[in-house]
């Protein structure tokens, strides 16, 4: 990572704080959530600092370690009592502001290109069109919660849509990654993920932002479901 923009890194560094800090702020200020994601910051910080996830020919892919445990503790938190109450009491409004470090992200991952450690499908000159969500987002948090001029489905069908927009650019990066499971890029293979503080991209960063939309989606379809046997004005912030 030598030579890498300074000015990028304190970029992507600053957009990983918040996204930790909005997310901190949807749950309440929820101490286990703010140990839970330190201690594994740290954990990955030091792995990536040291190489760890620079071996390809490890088998499995150590790359996993930072893909799989995020989407178990996510999966974990739907099928358990105690994680539907936990995303019962997050704020949705903060949920959707929370997509604006999109815009951010995608500039880092421009720069990753530009430095030779993904390929252009990853950002926004190929087929990663994620930088729409960040855009939106601020237009959306206006006209659902501020003006209140658009309804709660509107809300639903951006989270459905900015998920698509996410899952899109997850899939590119894991078939491009230099591993057995890799399908095209294969002359310009994503490694960047594996670099520190890169690395705090696909185990940090893109978890919260899935949970964020997995859980406002489930609220929402739970107010909607509430709306059509109690009408009631307004959408639940809680």
């Amino acid at each position: 990572m030598e030579n890498f923009p300074i000015p990028i890194i304190i970029l992507f560094i600053l957009t990983v704080a918040a996204t930790v800090w909005l997310f901190l702020k949807a749950s309440g200020y929820s101490i286990r959530f703010m140990a839970l994601v330190t201690v594994w910051i740290i954990i990955q910080s030091i792995l990536g600092h040291y190489g760890f996830y620079t071996n390809w020919e490890a088998i499995p892919p150590r790359l996993l370690l930072l893909i799989v445990p995020p989407v178990l503790l996510i999966l974990i938190m739907f099928i358990t009592r105690r994680g539907r109450e936990f995303i019962a009491t997050l704020n949705i409004e903060t949920l959707t502001i929370l997509h604006t470090i999109r815009i951010p992200i995608e500039i880092t991952l421009y720069y990753i290109f530009i430095a030779k450690l993904i390929p252009r499908s990853m950002t926004f000159e190929g087929s990663n069109f994620d930088i729409i969500s960040g855009i939106t987002a601020p237009v959306i948090y206006y006209l659902v919660f501020i003006s209140k001029k658009v309804s709660q489905k509107v809300l639903l069908a951006w989270n459905f849509l900015c998920l698509g927009l996410l899952l899109n650019v997850v899939i590119t990066a894991i078939l491009s990654a230099k591993t057995p499971f890799q399908k095209f890029a294969f002359e310009q293979p994503n490694v960047g993920v594996t670099y520190f503080p890169f690395v705090l991209l696909p185990c940090v960063v893109v978890p919260i932002v899935l949970f964020s939309h997995l859980a406002s989606i489930l609220q929402i379809i739970r107010r909607l479901k509430i709306n059509r046997t109690n009408p009631a004005p307004g959408l639940s912030t809680s």
